[in-house]
């Protein structure tokens, strides 16, 4: 019995010591959270007490009660809509992130609107209203308030259908203006370069050229001069053509042997490359064309060959330009040419209003060959010069063809040569007695045509949509000074945009971006939502 009674004695001490152990632990950690400050523990349960409170006030006031709830929705509903109802009668200008700003109308645009002082009315029909040319049509507005676009339908508006003549179904531009009016197709607000696959838009240019046109009251006609080249607006110079649509010119071309003259209401005459002579009949009527006071814009390709062109030689030499030489000009300076390629430079631009605006981007001429001017003879032919584009100091003038050398070779001519040049000349002085003005007649020469042209390098060659983007705006702007039209003198947008295709890799992360994204948000919320559930 002693025994027993000793055993179930060792047994409780046991017992004891057992949960003194398990005591232990919970002791030291209440120990350890009584050694945290306290201040810090307040602020916590402060804190935690002040998230909760307005959620409870939700839960109580709003949530139990099914009305409240009901009305709540309504209410972020609304202010929802006010918000976007009222962004959108903003006409905010759309945030464009593109390099060449595709959607965001261009400050020359806008300064070239900013006077009109007629109502402008920009009808697309057929269009939506979330259309990307509506929207730039729209920010015409922000330059001038009497310049208006919108997104109509034929059936709401089957007065402008029937007077433009856009069918149902189809869709149209309509730019109009009092009883002027232009209209556009959505295939004239872009143009294809077939070597790049490239789309190009001209959606700016195409809008703010027939917005002008509507409102100007007296447009220049230029007349290209056809019959002595192969340059022409219909084969090698297509890619231009496209882009004289877009100015506020009327452009024709005029067969001289035809009509006999150069036409009256020629404001700018453009000459490109004689391959052959002029006939007399055409040397008399340009003759005739100058001695009036017309002008000439004249680009002149290199030649490969020596050609006798006595007639054409005639005009040229009416404002101080000697004959063509055979030769291409060729850099040496690095910094003045394009890739590494002696015959691809990029001229130095004098100041003028033609090239005013063109520094930054500059132009690149290709195979250029040099304007002779004799500098002795022009104050007798009463012409002032003014250079436009002339090349580096270590250029040289290549002859010899069968040289494929970069190096300058013995007896070839260096230094810095004109291929761009104005020469203003007087034809009769201004008479203070009479008030007569004086009669001028300007030629702007270029000792160059394949840098507007559509003419391949190479085979493989994707140069022309590259230079006619640097340099259509050279030749734009010296028409439009020629014409008279100084206030078309600008550097135009370049809008190229390019088909991408994405590669097997970026097309799974943009795929993970759309779809995995979500649905694993959706997942989290969820399983938050579950565990929040259990606790309560």
């Amino acid at each position: 019995m002693k025994k027993k009674e000793e055993n179930i004695e060792k047994e409780n001490m046991l017992q004891e010591e057992k949960k003194d152990k398990k005591e232990k632990p919970s002791k030291e950690k209440k120990a350890k959270k009584e050694k945290q400050p306290k201040d810090k523990k307040n602020k916590k349960e402060k804190k935690d007490k002040e998230t909760s409170k307005f959620v409870q006030k939700i839960k109580k006031n709003w949530i139990i009660d099914g009305t409240k709830t009901f009305v709540l929705v309504l209410l972020i509903i609304a202010v929802f809509v006010a918000i976007t109802c009222g962004m959108q009668s903003l006409d905010l200008t759309p945030l464009d992130f593109t390099q060449e700003k595709l959607y965001t109308l261009t400050d020359e645009s806008k300064e070239r609107v900013k006077n009109i002082d007629k109502d402008v009315n920009i009808y697309f029909v057929g269009y939506s209203d979330d259309d990307s040319d509506l929207s730039l049509a729209k920010q015409y507005k922000s330059a001038n308030e009497r310049i208006t676009a919108e997104a109509v339908d034929a059936e709401s508006r089957p007065d402008l259908a029937e007077k433009y003549g856009i069918e149902s179904g189809s869709s149209g531009i309509i730019v109009e203006c009092g009883d002027r009016s232009k209209v556009l197709t959505s295939s004239d607000l872009v143009t294809y370069d077939s070597s790049t696959y490239e789309t190009i838009s001209i959606a700016e240019e195409k809008l703010t050229s027939a917005i002008l046109s509507v409102t100007t009251d007296d447009i220049p006609k230029v007349y290209f001069l056809e019959g002595y080249s192969d340059f022409t607006l219909d084969y090698n110079m297509y890619y231009l053509s496209v882009y004289l649509q877009n100015e506020i010119m009327e452009v024709d071309t005029l067969n001289i042997l035809s009509t006999g003259n150069v036409p009256e209401d020629c404001d700018t005459l453009v000459i490109t490359s004689p391959s052959k002579d002029f006939d007399d009949v055409a040397k008399t009527a340009i003759i005739d064309y100058i001695n009036r006071g017309g002008n000439i814009l004249w680009l002149n390709a290199a030649m490969s060959i020596s050609m006798d062109l006595p007639n054409v030689n005639e005009v040229l030499a009416l404002y101080g330009v000697n004959p063509f030489e055979v030769g291409i000009i060729r850099e040496t300076d690095s910094s003045r040419m394009v890739s590494g390629s002696p015959d691809l430079i990029f001229p130095n631009l004098g100041y003028s209003e033609i090239t005013e605006d063109l520094y930054s981007d500059g132009v690149i001429f290709v195979n250029a060959t040099k304007v002779n001017i004799n500098e002795d003879g022009l104050e007798d032919l009463n012409v002032t010069r003014t250079d436009l584009a002339t090349t580096s100091e270590s250029a040289y003038f290549r002859t010899n063809f069968e040289n494929t050398t970069t190096s300058v070779a013995d007896g070839e001519e260096t230094g810095s040569f004109v291929i761009g040049a104005e020469l203003e000349k007087t034809i009769t002085e201004a008479n203070e007695e009479t008030g007569e003005s004086a009669v001028t007649s300007t030629l702007v020469i270029y000792g160059e045509n394949y840098f507007i042209s559509d003419y391949q390098l190479t085979e493989n060659s994707q140069y022309p949509a590259i230079q006619l983007a640097y340099n259509k705006d050279l030749v734009l702007n010296s028409l439009a000074y020629l014409s008279d039209r100084e206030e078309d003198i600008t550097a135009r947008k370049s809008t190229g945009t390019v088909t991408y295709t994405a590669t097997e890799q970026q097309d799974t992360v943009v795929r993970i971006i759309i779809f995995a994204v979500p649905v694993v948000i959706i997942l989290i919320g969820l399983i938050v939502w579950q565990k929040r559930r259990r606790k309560k």
